[in-house]
């Protein structure tokens, strides 16, 4: 394998890793998505203006696979907690990421990308070819929803 492609592999493959399983929540399809991302990527040959532009590239054709596939399933989501704790996810947020998981799918990819991968708002937007206030709404939106599963689980 070229050093290159190497380089972006190691660099990226766990975070885009991440972005799958949350999206999907199956391991196997994860490995798989991030698998055809590098295939893409590769096959492209694209040239980026910086390393944010690569990276924002490769989310954004990661979660359009992730998204096809979902399209694509028939059968029931499953998530074993050894794929949380492999991959970075603590014990002590399993609870949370649960929540998370529990999620439709446009508002997980913003909680993701806003909270676990440290992206702003508008890099959001960009990313996901959306306006600014429609991601905030969707994060205000999962925010609420996860208040009220956490607050009607304290009872």
């Amino acid at each position: 394998m070229d050093k290159h492609i190497e380089a972006v592999v190691e660099t990226y493959g766990n975070m885009l890793f991440r972005v799958s399983l949350t999206l999907l929540a199956n391991r196997y399809d994860a490995e798989d998505a991030v698998q055809e991302t590098f295939y893409r990527y590769v096959a492209k040959a694209q040239t980026f203006n910086d390393d944010e532009h690569r990276k924002a590239w490769l989310i954004r054709v990661c979660i359009n696979i992730c998204k096809d596939m979902l399209r694509r399933r028939v059968r029931d989501v499953h998530l074993s907690l050894d794929d949380l704790t492999d991959y970075g996810i603590s014990d002590s947020a399993i609870d949370v990421f649960d929540e998370i998981m529990s999620l439709p799918v446009i508002y997980r990819e913003v909680v993701l990308m806003h909270y676990m991968e440290d992206y702003k708002v508008d890099e959001i937007a960009k990313i996901l070819q959306i306006t600014p206030s429609a991601v905030k709404k969707r994060l205000q939106y999962a925010r609420e929803r996860l208040r009220i599963q956490f607050d009607d689980s304290d009872k």
